[in-house]
């Protein structure tokens, strides 16, 4: 019989369970830690937590436990369960009376057997076979149905066996223990149903986000694998930065919410780009608007040609009562070499609209020449400069594809991505979300973009994301005005950002000495890119022996 003491035990018992459950935030931990209290609160030696399928036709196995039998099978112990579901209607579609977890969610009454070799009503040959094959008496059962807040059964809890603490024999389930499991299966539905609810509206909402991308996508599919591949680097140097236990950053921690916050974060960091126009953000050549205009500028160079030999022609009829042959075969001397040069001022414009190089002074002098010196008639008949100012702007960028004007439209992503992020009412878990995505552009020596900030005013997690950003965009094989660069590159040019002030210089460190790159590598670029590194060649890369020197 349960003493007053031991009721007041296991009253508070239950409620330490109650309030443990409401915190657990994995549901695979969460049903464990239900069948597990249930089993202690109760001195049960085993169970089986059920939950009911969608559509709410069968009954399946989640977790089972035996101590006697050392068995632990579903969720957190890796080892999956054989047993098929349980149906709640035979295959005639009458109701499943004959297994009792059925009949427990069917008529959500809970049913207490002291000895299920003496019970009528149920079917137990399958746990008679068990017990024959596993040398196992199973005794008393006690099942209880799981009834969330809309009073729907959501799952079954059955416990097998109870153990009498003072004579270790098996008992009947009494009384205290039906009550008791009964208001842990109610807390624990409610437990359940909240974490459900949660993890379905967190699903909704990196739905919403991935929507966000989908839409980048297919603006740009070349920004759309950015926006799936930064986050996934942003977390691997997170993870690394988390297991460094020495040097200025060994007291960076993370929980789970900051995990998932930085994980949102990185989804969302480049949301703003929305708002750029498809042209600048795949703006291939220096000329491509919503087309190459080098294919106009072919055109005119096609009339040039054609007008030089128009020209030679009259030339050549104003003499032809002269007879001057040594005259004509100069024009025609004339007219090939003229031709050569509009050809080779059309193979360097071509090339100069790729933006693959820089631009010399001398370079961009001849784009002036070919662009003022050439002169054609234009659609209205009138003599124009064969190259319009807009023209003769996109062709002398120095360097890439993008006007300044262009790069502004560009970094102004940035700004939308903020002001659309911190419209919005985020919950305290997710409150840092604007800052960590909205500093990806920020340098460490505050001559970043768009608020300037300096490397002390930043978070860990938004620096993480600005040399995972930087490192993305380097290797990226998929962006039409460039190749992907290979990992020695990439590492060369991050470690000069590093010397001048552009990049975290701890984080870096922490980047090349556990490899991130190459974990990344091997996940997401071409083979060719993932080029023998000699990482003590990396400038400014503080190695493996400024590591030891600093524990």
């Amino acid at each position: 019989m349960d003493t007053i003491e031991d009721l007041f035990r296991r009253f508070e018992q239950l409620n330490e369970i109650g309030a443990a459950l409401s915190h657990e935030r994995d549901i695979d931990r969460l049903l464990e830690n239900i069948l597990v209290a249930a089993k202690n609160i109760t001195h049960a030696d085993g169970g089986t937590l059920y939950r009911m399928t969608e559509g709410e036709a069968n009954l399946r196995f989640e977790i089972m436990r035996n101590d006697s039998l050392k068995i632990a099978l579903g969720g957190t112990s890796g080892n999956p369960i054989p047993f098929p579901p349980l149906p709640l209607r035979t295959e005639s579609g009458e109701e499943n009376n004959s297994m009792v977890a059925a009949y427990a969610a069917i008529h959500q009454k809970t049913v207490n057997i002291d000895d299920a070799y003496q019970a009528e009503g149920f079917d137990f040959s399958g746990t008679r076979k068990f017990d024959e094959r596993t040398g196992y008496r199973s005794q008393s059962f006690l099942t209880v149905p799981m009834k969330n807040h809309e009073n729907a059964v959501i799952g079954v809890l059955q416990l097998i066996n109870s153990i009498d603490p003072d004579t270790k024999r098996v008992a009947p389930f009494s009384a205290a223990d039906q009550q008791l499991a009964e208001s842990l299966a109610s807390q624990a539905a409610i437990a359940l149903t909240n974490r459900q609810l949660i993890t379905q509206l967190e699903q909704l909402f990196e739905s919403f986000i991935q929507l966000i991308n989908v839409a980048i996508d297919e603006k740009s599919p070349y920004t759309g694998g950015h926006c799936e591949r930064v986050p996934v680097l942003t977390m691997m140097l997170a993870e690394a930065v988390n297991g460094t236990n020495a040097g200025p950053l060994a007291d960076f921690g993370m929980t789970d919410k900051d995990r998932y916050e930085l994980k949102i974060a990185g989804l969302l960091h480049d949301c703003g780009k929305v708002t750029t126009p498809v042209h600048v953000v795949d703006k291939a050549t220096k000329l491509q608007t919503l087309f190459d205009r080098i294919h106009l500028v072919d055109t005119r160079f096609e009339v040039l040609k054609r007008d030089a030999q128009i020209a030679m022609l009259k030339a050549k009829l104003n003499l032809r009562d002269s007879h001057d042959a040594r005259a004509e075969a100069m024009l025609d001397e004339d007219l090939v070499r003229h031709l050569r040069q509009i050809d080779a001022d059309r193979e360097f414009l071509r090339q100069a609209n790729i933006g693959s190089e820089l631009m010399t002074p001398e370079a961009q002098q001849r784009v002036k020449k070919i662009g003022t010196g050439y002169r054609w008639m234009d659609v209205d008949g009138k003599s124009a400069n064969f190259l319009t100012d807009d023209e003769l702007e996109n062709l002398n960028i120095r360097a890439g594809t993008l006007t300044q004007k262009e790069r502004e439209t560009i970094n102004y992503h940035i700004v939308a991505t903020i002001k659309m992020l911190e419209q919005l009412p985020w919950p305290k878990h997710l409150k840092n979300v604007p800052e960590y995505a909205g500093g990806h552009h920020e340098r460490m020596d505050g001559k970043g973009y768009p608020k300037g900030l300096t490397r002390e005013q930043m978070s860990v997690q938004a620096r993480v994301m600005g040399i995972a950003d930087i490192f993305e965009a380097l290797t990226a094989r998929d962006r039409p005005y460039k190749r992907g660069k290979t990992l020695s590159e990439s590492l060369e040019i991050l470690g000069n950002f590093k010397l001048n002030g552009h990049i975290d210089p701890d984080l870096f460190d922490v980047f090349v000495r556990q490899k991130v790159y190459l974990k990344y590598a091997e996940q997401f670029l071409d083979p060719e890119q993932i080029d023998e590194v000699d990482e003590s060649r990396i400038p400014g890369y503080q190695g493996k022996d400024a590591a030891l020197q600093q524990k």
